[in-house]
């Protein structure tokens, strides 16, 4: 499969001076990293992805007030896509990310954080 055009395709993608992508914390690249391991496994279309980012960015209105983050928006749009296609369910996708905030809030700082499992 090729590569999709990131620059073209994927609507207010924040990018770097050469055209990159720019994250301002590592889950933010992780999720951008799966979405595009995703996308290449054949999981869904890019426009599929295209279609559920823009209307997930869509959702947040004109940008005044308290709107969530780009990588926010993001990780919505995949987690939906991935209850859609059968891939992961909503509420496991729902309790893995409380089992991840809970790990990472009794992680102490610069150490890894590691699930139960």
């Amino acid at each position: 499969m090729s590569q999709p055009d990131h620059k073209s395709s994927t609507p207010h993608l924040p990018l770097d001076e050469d055209g990159g992508p720019v994250f301002s914390a590592p889950w933010e690249a992780r999720v951008f990293a799966m979405t595009l391991q995703a996308h290449e496994a054949g999981v869904f279309s890019w426009s599929e992805w295209a279609d559920t980012l823009g209307a997930e960015l869509a959702g947040d209105g004109d940008g005044s007030g308290d709107t969530k983050g780009y990588y926010d928006h993001w990780l919505n749009a995949f987690e939906k896509l991935l209850a859609k296609k059968g891939v992961a369910a909503a509420d496991q996708l729902f309790h893995l990310k409380e089992a991840w905030d809970q790990a990472a809030r009794a992680t102490p700082h610069g150490q890894p954080i590691e699930l139960d499992r």
